[in-house]
């Protein structure tokens, strides 16, 4: 059995953009992007059920906060409570505290520009 507390792949993209509904028209038209309301979700091709979402924001939401910048990463984490242990070795400070979901727990934390992480552990199968 391999090593954990790593990252597994890429979690989401999320954007603010000052119209969601045109923003994701476009999406849906040019790039046939499927949206369930929430977000567009890419079933990984590993048959683990894994998945990727791609997820406009409203231009005032406040989720990306502390960082400024128009976009957010969301990584995915095997088991973020060991990644969360190995961060700290490394004086990586969290942004808030972890929350845990029916979906999911996560954790956030801001690099060295800014950037707005979000580290999320899959929990359950892909919707």
């Amino acid at each position: 059995m391999g090593e954990t507390g790593k990252i597994t792949g890429l979690g989401g993209i999320f954007v603010k953009c000052r119209d969601v509904d045109a923003l994701v028209k476009w999406y849906r038209e040019v790039l046939e992007f499927p949206f369930d309301g929430y977000g567009s979700n890419f079933l990984a091709d590993d048959n683990k059920g894994g998945y990727s979402v791609w997820g406009p924001f409203k231009q005032e939401t406040d989720y990306f906060k502390p960082s400024e910048k128009e976009f957010m990463i969301n990584l995915r984490v095997d088991d973020l409570d060991a990644f969360l242990s190995k961060l700290k070795t490394k004086g990586v400070e969290l942004v808030g505290e972890p929350e845990n979901h029916d979906y999911g727990k996560f954790a956030w934390i801001v690099d060295p520009e800014g950037t707005k992480i979000e580290l999320w552990e899959q929990v359950g199968d892909a919707p």
